[in-house]
């Protein structure tokens, strides 16, 4: 099978359809609890043109509020099949998909509870190191005591607050530089 080398990057060359050649993975199979729902994660360079060959990873909690991982030691229930990690490609116009439940809120370490969130890594050419942020979820009543969030300035909130569309999917844009900038945090 040939395969074709991406285009020259920083770090790299990569062979693409090794890599991930999927623009949409699915965290939730039948019978993970919770809400289903599906988040489109939009990539852009400092100009708001879509970046065709990133790469979105996403690790979250799941709907009862706790980590598929062994530091999370809570008694709360674990769903067989879910590992809370997924990673898609983005597809010709930017996006990468996520078939996902609603994560449920987890502790601060400092007390009290987060806001639903997803964890968010980027991969695009130029990188060379992933950028980390959060997908919030609009109209969530407490955003407001987010812990995170509320170490980011007001006007820069809008950037990590992923907004419903008519179809019903979830979508954030990621905007990697320009006056559209998403927050990233230092991780």
């Amino acid at each position: 099978m040939a395969r074709g080398l991406t285009p020259s990057q920083t770090v790299g060359p990569f062979y693409w359809s090794t890599l991930v050649a999927s623009y949409r993975a699915d965290l939730a199979p039948p019978g993970v609890a919770g809400e289903r729902l599906e988040l489109a994660v939009s990539l852009h360079d400092a100009e708001g043109a879509a970046v065709p060959d990133g790469v979105i990873e996403i690790w979250q909690a799941n709907a009862h509020g706790r980590y598929n991982h062994p530091d999370d030691r809570r008694n709360l229930p674990l769903d067989a099949g879910f590992e809370g990690f997924g990673r898609a490609s983005t597809d010709p116009t930017g996006v990468a998909r996520f078939a996902t439940v609603r994560p449920g809120r987890v502790p601060w370490p400092k007390g009290g509870l987060q806001a639903a969130h997803v964890n968010v890594s980027v991969f695009a050419r130029g990188l060379l190191n992933r950028l980390a942020t959060r997908l919030y979820f609009d109209g969530d009543p407490v955003l407001a005591d987010d812990p995170v969030l509320t170490l980011v300035v007001p006007e820069r909130r809008a950037t990590l607050i992923a907004k419903r569309d008519d179809a019903g999917a979830w979508r954030l844009p990621i905007h990697l530089g320009g006056p559209r900038e998403t927050v990233f945090f230092d991780v």
